[in-house]
């Protein structure tokens, strides 16, 4: 049976989230307004209970925050990403922020065209994510407007794995860290399925609960069967199937 923990965060968008390596009741989530398109944004800590999730920290920021990710050597360190091009590095001791802030970048893409290693050609439609396997060198994942989630290799530099996830775009994907051929899908119609990559023919389990498009979604580092979303409906689902 699947329990889910919902905290609503009115006038926020969520664009990422990120379970912390070290604490495991511990979520990253970056936010921003209107969709991204315009205003602020703001980085949510969050802890959940058995019943519930609150808000440990809050930092805001005066762009939209669309990534985060936890510091490997810190517990209380995060990096998020900003729509102005800067990157900011908070610390959840301490109420102010940022520590310090990287400003590298002079808008959201980098405007410098660099030589690729690879290339990888197959999708029919926007890639809206990509994450390597934590299992297998030189394997990933990529998540596509297209309908498909494709599984690539490095040495080929070509698609392993075609996996027809959903009847809409998707947004976001996620390998399980305690099974290599496990893999999650969250998309705009709202759902959560969960995929065993040695037979895709149907999806081993599905979640549902959002109201909006599904923006991230990721497996718990701490346990198998625990994910965390966030939404364009103002929310953060604590899952388990």
């Amino acid at each position: 049976m699947s329990v889910a923990r919902t905290l609503r965060v009115p006038g926020r968008h969520g664009y990422a989230t990120e379970f912390s390596p070290y604490l495991p009741g511990r979520l990253a989530c970056a936010t921003a307004q209107h969709y991204g398109i315009a205003g602020c944004g703001t980085l949510l800590i969050l802890d959940q209970n058995e019943s519930e999730l609150r808000i440990f920290r809050s930092f805001d920021w005066n762009d939209g925050l669309f990534d985060v990710t936890w510091s490997e050597n810190n517990e209380h360190v995060l990096v998020t990403g900003s729509g102005d091009g800067s990157l900011q590095l908070w610390d959840t001791a301490k109420d102010a922020g940022p520590l310090q802030v990287y400003k590298e970048h002079t808008q959201e893409w980098d405007p410098t065209v660099g030589k690729s290693l690879c290339t990888f050609r197959g999708h029919e439609s926007v890639i809206y994510s990509t994450i390597w396997s934590p299992h297998i060198p030189g394997c990933f994942a990529s998540a596509s407007g297209d309908q498909t989630v494709r599984i690539w290799d490095m040495k080929a530099a070509g698609v392993r794995i075609v996996v027809p996830a959903h009847q809409a775009e998707i947004l976001s994907c996620d390998w399980c860290k305690y099974n290599e051929n496990l893999l999650v899908t969250g998309a705009v119609d709202c759902s959560l399925r969960g995929w065993d990559l040695r037979n895709v023919r149907q999806p081993v389990f599905e979640l549902l609960g959002h109201t909006y498009a599904i923006r991230r979604v990721k497996f718990s580092p701490f346990h198998a069967s625990v994910l965390a979303s966030c939404s364009y409906d103002f929310t953060v689902r604590y899952s388990s199937y």
